[in-house]
């Protein structure tokens, strides 16, 4: 019994979760990165498909009976094409419609009506094509300018990586003082002191690190590793040390080899043999 107490007391605590920041490269990702991913994926979106109920308890009108205010989020449904646009909060709803009181209910997709819009940039003076819906537009108008829009709203509200890199570009432009605006400087000092303002809620690491998903802030952590420690091919290593066990080599037998005999001085067996040779003097 008593081998069970311990897993038994741990469970009284219940078991650690692992976060997608607790475990692996991710472990090492700067404080910028995470704050940025907790604005984006962890901070609660504005509502757009229904109406938030303030307070926590309701009366109804009719009868008078109280209830508890549930304000559950509506589940989305997140297609590739979501990553590619900017839809302004809207998205794709699954459930079921009833369109017949004695006929079953059936599924049925809601799907937001999107459109392919020419948008300008201020900032980066360039016009691009993106798609939206009708709500991005209106949020665009009242926000005056493209730009505006996409500096001062959340990354949860924007949601899509199109609409977070443009604005990471955007800060990034800014950050820099507007270099593709050099040649008008007229025109590059209004756009800085319109939207500088915007550089003061970052700093620089932040901007740095804002707009990447988590596949591109590994990626650039793992680049940052790699430079500041080069890995070296081992063919590399082994070949200098050949060449300086070889360099060593030589240079021992050259300390060790003898100067050489002068021809002179030298006495063959053959010139012994040879009755013709010249005599030495006694």
């Amino acid at each position: 019994m008593a081998q069970y107490m311990k897993q038994g007391a741990l469970a009284l605590h219940g078991t650690k979760k692992f976060g997608k920041f607790d475990k692996g490269l991710a472990k090492q990702l700067p404080e910028a990165y995470k704050k940025f991913w907790r604005e984006w994926r962890e901070t609660e979106p504005t509502a757009v498909h229904y109406i938030r109920k303030e307070g926590k308890f309701e009366r109804d009108e009719v009868t008078g009976v109280v209830t508890p205010v549930q304000n559950v989020p509506i589940p989305f449904k997140y297609p590739k094409e979501f990553d590619e646009g900017i839809w302004g909060g809207e998205m794709v709803i699954q459930g079921f419609v009833k369109r017949n009181p004695t006929k079953r209910r059936i599924p049925h997709f809601w799907m937001p009506r999107l459109r392919r819009m020419v948008l300008r940039s201020e900032v980066l003076d360039m016009y691009m094509a993106v798609v939206v819906t009708k709500r991005t537009m209106d949020l665009i108008h009242s926000s005056h300018g493209f730009d505006h829009y996409l500096l001062k709203t959340p990354a949860c509200d924007l949601g899509s990586n199109l609409s977070l890199a443009i604005k990471r570009k955007l800060l990034h432009e800014l950050q820099a003082g507007c270099p593709n605006l050099a040649s008008n400087p007229t025109r590059q000092r209004e756009i800085l002191e319109e939207y500088s303002q915007y550089l003061e809620q970052y700093t620089p690491e932040e901007i740095e690190w804002y707009g990447l998903t988590f596949t591109e802030a590994i990626e650039k952590l793992q680049k940052s590793i790699d430079d500041a420690n080069p890995i070296v091919p081992h063919k590399v290593i082994f070949r200098a040390k050949l060449i300086e066990q070889l360099r060593k080599a030589e240079e021992k037998i050259i300390s060790q080899e003898e100067p050489p005999v002068p021809i002179e001085e030298t006495t063959s067996w053959l010139s012994k043999v040879n009755p013709f040779g010249k005599k030495r003097e006694t």
